[in-house]
């Protein structure tokens, strides 16, 4: 690799990689976030794998790959291929998602940045998600670049001798996170006379500490015990009842499908449907999951 450690002092200090010598693979599509993410890897002296995932939705996706692989030995890492099948339709983002996550290793490395964090906080606000949406993507580890700006990105790309690959669909309206990205998020700094992307990612880290503080508080509580559900806070009794439920694959973990299920603990029902063919059940002050018949 052209560009030793010292080349990116500055995004390292931002960034949180593995220790020198650890094994990570990257998930790289081949634009500025992920290439970005790929050359830091190895410069933060990991040992790196890059992993591009072929949707088949363009016509050149298999040059892409081909971009990838010889971005990867350009810097030193390695290269593996996937290919998924994903057709065109509704919830395309989503599904294409889906998609990748299944082919991925459950620990790979991912080229979200601040930016992307920001837009995240913005679409899940727009579902009207709680305090655990509004925290948006955590900060686990998978996404070392979480403290870094595309124009960070770019110039990491510019200083490796990359030229980052341009996905159409990053421009394509259709989509609710490109017309956040290109419309909202733009207004929102006109109107409000400053960079919103830094200011949206500190809400975040504050719903995430909340989060944290509820999720322990609700790990303390036996969430099929009605008694216990009904003497702590209804917050803390709805996000046990939402950590019970989403155990189960399948079940729906909705506001009004929690609040169903603590009206049949505090005996206003004696039961109710939770998604998926599960149902709760209550039985001698106890709450039971029944699962889908067979």
């Amino acid at each position: 690799m052209a560009n030793d450690l010292g080349d990116f002092a500055d995004e390292l200090g931002r960034c949180t990689f593995p220790p020198a010598g650890s094994a990570v693979s990257c998930a790289v599509s081949g634009g500025a976030d992920s290439l970005a993410l790929l050359v830091l890897a190895v410069a933060a002296q990991c040992s790196v794998t890059a992993i591009h995932v072929d949707h088949g939705l363009r016509p050149d996706s298999g040059s892409e790959a081909d971009y990838v692989a010889a971005a990867a030995d350009q810097v030193g890492a390695a290269f593996e291929s996937r290919t998924v099948s994903v057709t065109l339709g509704a919830n395309l983002e989503e599904r294409a998602r889906d998609a990748r996550r299944e082919v991925l290793p459950a620990d790979v490395l991912l080229g979200h940045t601040a930016d992307d964090q920001a837009e995240t906080v913005l679409l899940n606000m727009m579902w009207g998600s709680g305090v655990r949406g509004l925290a948006a993507m955590p900060h686990d580890g998978r996404r070392p670049l979480m403290r870094l700006r595309r124009t960070d990105t770019e110039r990491v790309c510019v200083a490796a001798g990359l030229h980052p690959l341009r996905d159409s669909m990053n421009d394509d309206l259709r989509f609710r996170r490109v017309r956040v990205r290109q419309e909202l998020l733009p207004l929102m700094n006109t109107i409000a006379d400053r960079d919103m992307v830094p200011v949206l990612c500190r809400q975040a880290e504050v719903m995430a500490d909340q989060q944290r503080m509820l999720d322990q508080q609700a790990a303390h509580l036996d969430p099929g015990d009605c008694a216990g559900l009904q003497a702590v806070d209804p917050v803390v009794a709805a996000e046990t009842v939402r950590a019970w439920l989403r155990q189960q694959p399948g079940t729906t973990v909705d506001r009004a499908t929690v609040q169903r299920v603590l009206a049949v603990a505090a005996g206003d029902a004696v039961g109710t449907d939770v998604g998926g063919g599960w149902q709760i059940r209550r039985t001698r002050q106890r709450l039971r999951l029944v699962p889908p018949e067979r």
